[in-house]
């Protein structure tokens, strides 16, 4: 999975000033006309540890609520990457878990006697039955795994066992299923300064083998909310040699922090050097990436502090992190127990009972983020991750139906915003 507690993360963010020499960058020309150059896509991972959940998440959950039919591409997570090799993460969910009728994609139980069974033969089973939903295979694993693969000795072969094993079927002996993957998300977190060459040629490497196995296979990478987090990588030429570029937008503030604060900020908080959105997506326009080929990271996930000063209402104050993260589909239980509020700006919610402090996103801000991904068309959204959200797909629904119709919820050239007053439910949206 993404590696959210990294110590890794910038020591220098953009003051508040900076966004003002940075709102060139943010706003087309013709802000009030939404001019749409390309159609926004709506991408999430899913995780193979929501088998082990309570109760088990599976693929067959997306296709009942509808959630498959939003998604124009899923990214599996994932695949290990160890010894400069791909290799299967987790055998039994990915290979060989057996499903019953009712927990079944197609509604037809696992033939106990096949080898091709677990979440690999559901995500067939998917796109038979969604024949325009990508499915690419995260490859994700400690940098220094990345690193030594990426070495020019070790390189072809690397690449090798990652297309020989997920693009071309080879999962296990006696398993040989083509094309249940699309494409392939580099998620190195992060290649550095002395990295930065061979984190090129590996992908020169991913592309010339891939297009080896069919033209139109989408190669994606995985990257910090600022480009300083990946020293010496030039964007403007990784850029020609990627389909997508996934900012990982969250994390901004955590448990690591000593202070509360928000996770995933649209907009710079003057109270708070954490970064936001808006400045991330800049700092990668100005590097190089095309907007078109930037993707929006949207968290369905929250973090907590304990023994937090009641001081406005717990924001910005200080407090003891708890290193979990929790789903959306837990917090929003909370609710009923809780103070919430939110940002007048950013319509960022959190909650606050007097001590402890949950900072996450919720139909609202989700909502509004959504159709500002559409104005300044990026190239659209990446959800961490699926699993996380409600049973009836709440999240996924809002950002989809705002991706299409942002002019629903921006309004003018300034992008103004209905009064938060006025969206505090959670629509269940017609597909």
């Amino acid at each position: 999975m993404h590696l959210r507690y990294s110590a890794l993360r910038p020591l220098h963010r953009a003051r508040y000033f900076m966004l003002l020499l940075l709102l060139p960058l943010l706003l087309p020309a013709h802000a009030g006309i939404l001019h749409r150059r390309h159609r926004p896509q709506v991408v999430g991972y899913f995780g193979q540890w929501g088998l082990y959940d309570d109760p088990p998440y599976y693929l067959r959950d997306l296709a009942r609520n509808g959630g498959a039919r939003l998604l124009d591409q899923m990214n599996y997570a994932q695949a290990s990457v160890k010894g400069g090799r791909c290799s299967i993460a987790d055998p039994k969910a990915d290979l060989e878990t057996n499903y019953a009728g009712e927990n079944s994609v197609n509604g037809v139980a696992d033939d106990p006697a096949s080898p091709f069974r677990g979440y690999f033969h559901q995500l067939r089973e998917l796109k038979e039955r969604y024949p325009k939903l990508r499915i690419l295979i995260s490859l994700e694993g400690a940098a220094a795994s990345f690193r030594e693969g990426a070495r020019p000795e070790n390189r072809q072969a690397f690449v090798e066992s990652c297309v020989s094993m997920f693009l071309r079927g080879r999962f296990a002996p006696g398993i040989s299923e083509p094309g249940v993957f699309d494409g392939i998300d580099v998620d190195w977190e992060y290649p550095q300064q002395e990295d930065a060459a061979n984190f090129r040629a590996l992908l020169v490497e991913f592309r010339r083998q891939m297009d080896a196995v069919r033209h139109g296979m989408r190669l994606a990478i995985a990257v910090g909310d600022q480009p300083e987090m990946q020293p010496g990588t030039d964007f403007r030429d990784i850029a020609r040699l990627v389909d997508q570029i996934g900012v990982m937008n969250y994390d901004y503030a955590g448990p690591w922090n000593s202070t509360t604060g928000f996770l995933a900020p649209l907009f710079p908080q003057a109270n708070s050097h954490n970064g936001s959105i808006v400045e991330s997506m800049a700092a990668y326009e100005k590097a190089g990436v095309p907007r078109r080929k930037m993707l929006m990271g949207l968290p369905f996930y929250g973090y907590q502090w304990s023994g937090v000063s009641p001081v406005n209402n717990g924001l910005f104050q200080r407090g003891k992190g708890v290193a979990e993260d929790k789903p959306y589909r837990f917090i929003r239980r909370l609710k009923a127990r809780y103070a919430a509020f939110r940002d007048p700006e950013t319509l960022a919610p959190w909650l606050f009972d007097g001590a402890n402090f949950w900072t996450f996103e919720d139909p609202v801000s989700i909502r509004y983020k959504a159709a500002w991904a559409a104005r300044q068309h990026w190239g659209g959204i990446m959800i961490w991750e699926l699993g996380q959200d409600t049973a009836e797909a709440t999240l996924l629904s809002v950002a989809w139906h705002s991706l299409q119709h942002p002019e629903e919820f921006l309004t003018g050239e300034e992008g103004a915003f209905a009064p938060p007053g006025e969206l505090e439910s959670e629509p269940v949206l017609s597909r």
